[in-house]
C-alpha cells in the first residue's frame, strides 16, 4: 500500500511538472508565433503600414530595390484625440506617412514610385480594407504588406478575414524592429506588444466585438 502511495505521488508530481513545462513552452513561444515572414514574390506594390517609423519604411525600401514591387504605398493614420489636443495648442503634428516618405526617398526609392493611399485609418483593419480596395482599383493579384514583427501575424489574419481570396498578400516584418520574441516577457515594451497582439487576434477571430481606435 505504501509503495502504491509513493508511486501515485510520483505520478502526480510528474503530471504537474509536465503540465508546467508545456505551459511554459506555450508562454515562451507566444512571441515567436506572432512572427510571419512570407516568401517574397513579384507584386503590384509593397505597402508600409502606419507606425514604427523608420523601420517599416526602411524594410519596404529594401524590398522595392530588390525588384519585387513597382510602387511603395503608404497608409495614412486617423485623427486622434492627441491630434485634437495638439491642434488646440496650435501645434501641428507630422503624420507618420510624411516621415516614411522621407525615409523611402533617403533610401533611394524614386518619388514617382511612392504613393500615399488617401483615407484616414483608425486601426489595422481599416488599413487592410483600404489596401484591398486600392488593389481592386489598381489591378494586380499580389501585394506585399510590411509591418512590425509582433504585428505581422495579426496583419495576415486580418487580410484573410477582410480581403478574402481576391488578392494574395505576402506579409513581411521590419528586420530592424528591436522586438525580441525569445525574451519578450523580460521587456515592458515587448510584453505590452505581445499582450496587445494576442488580444487583437482574439478580437478578430470572434468577429471584432471590440472596436479598436488604435493600430
Amino acid at each position: 500500500m505504501r509503495l502504491s502511495r509513493i508511486t501515485a505521488g510520483r505520478l502526480v508530481f510528474a503530471a504537474i511538472l509536465t503540465a508546467l513545462i508545456v505551459a511554459f513552452g506555450a508562454f515562451a513561444n507566444a512571441g515567436h508565433w506572432l512572427l510571419v515572414d512570407d516568401p517574397l514574390q513579384l507584386s503590384r506594390a509593397v505597402v508600409v503600414f502606419g507606425g514604427q517609423v523608420p523601420f517599416r519604411a526602411m524594410e519596404a525600401a529594401k524590398i522595392y530595390k530588390q525588384g519585387f514591387a513597382r510602387e511603395v504605398w503608404l497608409t495614412e493614420g486617423g485623427y486622434t484625440e492627441e491630434d485634437a489636443a495638439l491642434e488646440e495648442l496650435g501645434i501641428e503634428r507630422t503624420p507618420d506617412h510624411v516621415y516614411s516618405r522621407r525615409v523611402l526617398e533617403r533610401e533611394g526609392v524614386p518619388a514617382e514610385a511612392i504613393r500615399i493611399l488617401s483615407g484616414h485609418n483608425s486601426n489595422t483593419a481599416d488599413e487592410v480594407r483600404l489596401v484591398s480596395r486600392q488593389m481592386q482599383a489598381a489591378g494586380g493579384d499580389r501585394v506585399i504588406l510590411v509591418t512590425s514583427k509582433s504585428h505581422s501575424r495579426r496583419v495576415k489574419v486580418l487580410w484573410h478575414s477582410l480581403a478574402g481570396d481576391h488578392h494574395q498578400a505576402s506579409v513581411r516584418y521590419a528586420t530592424r524592429d528591436p522586438f525580441q520574441p525569445a525574451r519578450w516577457w523580460l521587456n515592458t515594451a515587448d510584453a505590452m506588444s505581445v499582450s496587445r497582439e494576442w488580444f487583437g487576434l482574439l478580437n478578430a477571430w470572434v468577429g471584432f466585438p471590440v472596436k479598436s481606435e488604435r493600430r
